[in-house]
């Protein structure tokens, strides 16, 4: 029997998949200043996010459009959801292997504070991401000036019925699941315990997107993403929407550093393996 129970256990530990976590990101790593690759994700960041914003917040702009002309027309919420989890998804996809694909500063930060990724290129990605969105918004007014004012921007703002703590719960709530998500799907044991099952990150991470956006469109547009946020309100520069502006900042980071702290101190016991007195059973 001892002999069968160790036959069993050299056989599993031959056919299982060994994985590794990569070592922490530096804090400060100036040597990626020196590096093309670091340029490069930032631009990469850049034209995702610009891309992103420019599609969806056209998807936005299209249907006012359409359903004020026709109540039956326009692609509704489910379609602007549609849009914005699609968009990430297929970016996403096109990024993951340059810069990441996060196309979110609270992913970023969210990173960070995980250690994923140094504090030199998280606020560079935030800055890129930043600007990209400003940039995308900015070709929506340019390609649809005569609605884009007159449609609100695809700004984000608390809605009508709702106040301002019900709102930052949203966000909070929003960003939560999608960082969440970003954990999960990109988890190296996750990757090497189930890879017999063929697991696409991005899709995932715009499915979060797109559930998401179905349950907060009718409380703030759905921000989780303060780049999205920042960008529609620079270009659309209303009173109302900076009014609420903090919302899409503070709630998106509080959201991202809850997810962090949940997957790596909680579901990865990172906490407890610190203090070397729990071993995690390599089998769960």
């Amino acid at each position: 029997m001892a002999k069968e129970v160790s036959e069993e256990a050299a056989a599993h530990h031959h056919h299982g998949k060994d994985y590794e976590d990569p070592p922490p990101a530096p804090l400060l790593d100036f040597g990626e200043l020196k590096l093309w690759s670091f340029y490069r994700a930032i631009i990469a960041e850049f034209i995702a996010t610009l891309l992103f914003l420019y599609v969806t917040v056209a998807t936005v702009i299209g249907h006012k459009k359409l359903s004020a002309a026709d109540q039956c027309d326009g692609v509704g919420i489910l379609g602007i959801a549609w849009a914005f989890g699609g968009m990430i998804f297929i970016l996403v996809y096109c990024t993951a292997g340059i810069s990441g694909g996060h196309i979110n500063p609270a992913v970023t930060f969210g990173l960070f504070l995980a250690r994923k990724v140094s504090l030199i290129r998280a606020v560079a990605y935030i800055v890129a991401q930043c600007l990209g969105a400003v940039c995308g918004v900015g070709l929506v007014k340019a390609f649809m000036r005569s609605f884009y004012n007159r449609l609100g921007g695809g700004a984000n703002s608390v809605s009508k019925g709702y106040n301002e703590g019900t709102a930052l719960g949203a966000e909070i709530i929003g960003t939560f699941v999608l960082v969440y998500t970003v954990f999960s799907a990109t988890d190296p044991k996750r990757s090497a315990r189930d890879s017999h099952v063929p697991v696409l990150a991005p899709l995932p991470i715009g499915f979060a997107v797109f559930m998401v956006h179905l349950a907060t469109i009718p409380i703030t547009g759905t921000g989780i993403n303060p780049a999205r946020s920042f960008g529609a309100a620079v270009i659309f520069n209303n009173g109302k929407v900076w009014d609420d502006h903090w919302i899409f900042w503070v709630g998106p980071m509080v959201g991202a550093a809850a997810a962090a702290a949940y997957h790596q101190y909680i579901l990865r016991a990172a906490a407890i393996k610190a203090l070397g007195s729990f071993r995690s059973n390599p089998t769960n």
